[in-house]
This record gives structure tokens, sequence and C-alpha cells, in this order.
């Protein structure tokens, strides 16, 4: 009921967002950086939130306020970002978006486990040539847990789930507006056809 009411409450905001013209990775940074404005942390609190909500007419109950915050504060850090709004104002990633996403997560997952680990990475990553490796600072094994923590290894246990790849992503392709740049920067990024 929560979750529904939070679904309800971010359709509203959509269409109030979208009434302004926001459609753009540059115009939704205005809004946001709207609702930031009491202290610039480039994070929005509760109290900015509500007052946010306000400034851009929409109208709902305390309820339904909390309940698309927690919709949007997806790592429950009692804030939302600029990543984890537009995730939440331009949804998840496309059937296309979503089909290169899977093919870079499979060119890792080697053992078809659906996780990455450092034994996945081994074979695509070559941490060897890393600076800190290369200076005696970490060792190759801290590099692959480095390079998952950056990747959303959200519970920190030196492995990616599938969906923690997914989130990642949906990230990274609400803050590219066309859908063949996207494709191109996977593509680019990780050696895909």
């Amino acid at each position: 009921m929560q979750s529904q009411k939070g679904f309800e409450a971010l359709q509203k905001v959509k269409a109030a967002v979208e009434a302004r013209g926001a459609k753009t990775i540059r115009s939704l940074g205005k809004v946001f950086r709207a609702m930031d404005s009491f202290d610039g942390n480039r994070k929005v609190d509760r109290s900015e939130f509500a007052v946010a909500l306000r400034e851009i007419g929409v109208s709902i109950a305390k309820a339904d306020e909390d309940a698309l915050f927690a919709l949007l504060d997806v790592n429950r850090d009692g804030t939302i970002d600029f990543e984890e709004f537009l995730v939440g104002i331009r949804g998840r990633p496309n059937q296309r978006r979503m089909a290169i996403i899977d093919k870079a997560f499979l060119k890792f997952d080697k053992d078809c486990s659906g996780v990455i680990n450092a034994k996945d990475l081994r074979g695509v990553y070559n941490a060897r040539a890393h600076p800190k490796v290369q200076a005696g600072r970490m060792t190759e094994d801290e590099v692959f847990l480095e390079f998952l923590a950056n990747f959303g290894d959200v519970n920190k246990d030196g492995s990616l789930t599938r969906d923690e790849w997914n989130d990642y992503y949906a990230a990274v392709s609400a803050s590219v507006d066309n859908d063949d740049h996207f494709i191109e920067l996977m593509k680019n990024a990780w050696k895909l056809d």
C-alpha cells in the first residue's frame, strides 16, 4: 500500500515537472538544484522535498509525501540525491538500453552465476596495470573489490548481483538523454559488439 501511494504521488510529480518543460538532463538538473536550494549539499532532505513539492505545484497528503520520499530515497540515507531523483523521474532503462546493459553484465559473469565477483573480473579487467597496484599501495584483489564497490556493491560482499548492476546502470542511463548515445557509451566502455 505504501509503495502504491508513493508510485501515485510520483506520477503527480512527473506530470508537474513535465508541465514545466523539464525533460532533458539539464532541465531536470535545474529542478533538482531548485529543490536543494536551502543548503546546496546536492541532496534533498525531507524539509526541502516538502517545500519543493509545493513550489512545483504538487499538492499531496503528508502520508503520500512520505511514501514518495521513501520511494525515491533508494539508498535509505534520509536524502534524495540527483541520481535517485533522475531514476525516479525518468524511470528504468527502456528495452534497447536494458539489452546492452545485460550484454555487458554477461561479458563479466563468466560462470553464468548471476553474480560478478573478483574471479569473473580477472578475465575482463586487468588490475595489474592499475597505478595503485604498480605503486604497491593496493593488491589486485583490493582493486577488484574497489571496482565492484564503485559499481554499486550495496551490501559490500565483494560481488555484484544483477540487480545491483542494473540499479547502477539505471542511474547512468537516466543521465544520458539519447538512446543511441547510451548504447555507444556502453559498447565503447566494455568493448561490446
